[in-house]
């Protein structure tokens, strides 16, 4: 029985009111544990996301066409939910540049309200980003233009709206933004997309009695919106035909709140070769990676001939006491994969990839701390019309972050990619040692991030710094800062630019 239809059945309001029956809290805890391992049909194909298509304009620049409206996805029988995407009705479509390319956008915005899209991980003017000072009004388009400057890497887009990230990003406003350089392709690590390079964007999602997304927080729930269904892709239960003994997988955690714990369903091991801000330097090989939302990691998974195997997120020891009402000890099945008899292509991992961060032995110009409690940071909610503090451009900061109040945050900061240094004095595990831009923080710990800020100035548009589990985000837990180049003091925040 789903986590949503038994908590029900017991007398709770999934959201609402709460009606103690006679199982009392007891069952109602007992049935927040989902277990779907061995009762998914795994019966449609795997969507990839197409790639979208560009122009070139009279400055060599190149220009994608990003539609944003309101639609109906068929996700389950049934009746179609009501949905959002970007030139379709769910998601959007993979954005691919290179390293070095100018890139420009004409963002339409087809929704009868305001939105945003904000290019999450993009080194970029302040301007650019896509942040809740962009916003983009209903029947309007926005125009973002800007050079890629940084290493290959699996980033992605999304609304940024503020106090409504959460509800936009919900009904599907989502998309993946790949980056590829000269260094990824010489790494021969698989590369064709939707072949031996596949995209998947992980996200929960709840649904009520109508096939329409439930966007209600559960009863208990600390987090945001805890779903029974996980889509790939934007499907439910796909499968994957395998073709080659080495696929590379480009993982996102696009959900709300959900941390998922991903694995095999056969524990076989696996190599992490990227994270959020590109290659490792060395591959990883590992049974477990968790992902909290927001980040993204590139895993190489090796196949036999004929075998099937399946994509699962295993229980999680993050959670705390109240773990279980936020999805913490649930096993959830996500994507079967289906070897075919015979399988193409090397099944060598490079040992060398990429570049490993290298701003340890860095003079840091400023230390700063950062405590996450109670939907603040540092006592503070967000304000749109306050900078809380400026960096000097073509400087390292080292910032300390803690979680401190007993729920899962993690941390965001945008333009940059940082190393984490130390957690809690120690040495960060292995799949925090590349380049990072958002990081689960355990309850407690001090997590240590180096980051040097450069290319871009504005004393008066800021960058966001936050938790990325949204209702987190939305309720208050972001500040903001701006880049100032030699001379420039922190400026005022004008009003919120919009475009037409």
């Amino acid at each position: 029985m789903k986590r949503r239809t038994a908590l029900k059945a017991l007398g709770f309001g999934v959201g609402g009111a709460v009606v103690l029956t006679s199982g009392g809290y007891g069952a109602y805890y007992a049935a927040a544990k989902q277990d779907t391992a061995g009762r998914i049909a795994f019966d449609k194909a795997l969507p990839v996301p197409p790639l979208a298509e560009s122009e070139t304009d009279a400055s060599g620049a190149r220009v994608f066409a990003l539609g944003i409206r309101s639609g109906t996805t068929r996700f389950k029988a049934g009746p179609a939910t009501r949905t959002w995407g970007v030139n379709g009705t769910y998601l959007g479509p993979t954005i691919r540049a290179r390293r070095g390319e100018r890139v420009a956008f004409a963002v339409r915005n087809g929704l009868d309200q305001d939105t945003s899209l904000h290019w999450h991980g993009m080194h970029l003017p302040a301007a650019m980003d896509g942040g809740p000072h962009q916003v983009v009004r209903a029947g309007e388009t926005w125009r973002p233009r800007w050079t890629i400057d940084q290493p290959a890497a699996t980033l992605w887009y999304h609304p940024h709206v503020h106090g409504s990230t959460a509800d936009h990003m919900y009904r599907g406003l989502s998309g993946l933004f790949i980056v590829d350089d000269e260094g990824v392709e010489a790494s021969k690590l698989p590369s064709r997309y939707g072949v031996d390079g596949l995209p998947m964007i992980v996200q929960d999602r709840a649904f009520d009695g109508d096939n329409q997304f439930e966007e209600r927080v559960p009863l208990g729930g600390a987090l945001g919106v805890i779903g029974d269904e996980v889509l790939v892709n934007g499907a439910i239960g796909p499968y994957v035909d395998v073709t080659t003994a080495l696929v590379r997988l480009r993982l996102l955690n696009a959900s709300h709140a959900r941390l998922y714990h991903f694995g095999f369903s056969d524990d076989r091991t696996f190599s992490l070769v990227a994270t959020d801000g590109g290659l490792l330097a060395r591959p990883w090989n590992t049974e477990r990676l968790y992902l909290s939302p927001g980040e993204r990691a590139e895993i190489v998974v090796a196949f036999e001939p004929g075998e099937r195997v399946e994509l699962r997120s295993h229980p999680s020891e993050y959670g705390g006491t109240l773990g279980r009402l936020d999805g913490f000890d649930d096993r959830l099945d996500i994507c079967r994969f289906r070897a075919a008899a015979t399988l193409s292509g090397g099944t060598e991992i490079p040992s060398t990839l990429g570049t490993a961060p290298d701003l340890a032995g860095e003079k840091a110009v400023r230390e700063r701390s950062f405590v996450l409690a109670s939907d603040r940071i540092n006592g503070r909610a967000m304000a749109m019309d306050r900078i809380d503090f400026g960096v000097r451009e073509g400087t390292v900061e080292v910032w300390d972050v803690v979680n401190d109040n007993g729920f899962p945050h993690n941390f965001h900061v945008h333009d940059v990619r940082f190393q984490v240094l130390t957690v809690d004095g120690g040495k960060p595990d292995p799949h925090l040692r590349g380049w990072k831009d958002t990081v689960l923080l355990a309850q407690g710990k001090h997590y240590r991030l180096a980051m040097r800020f450069g290319g871009h100035t504005d004393p008066n548009t800021p960058y966001m710094y936050h938790c990325h589990l949204l209702q987190h985000e939305d309720a208050g837990m972001m500040g903001q800062f701006v880049v100032l180049g030699d001379g420039e003091k922190v400026g005022t925040v004008p009003r919120t630019h919009h475009h037409a």
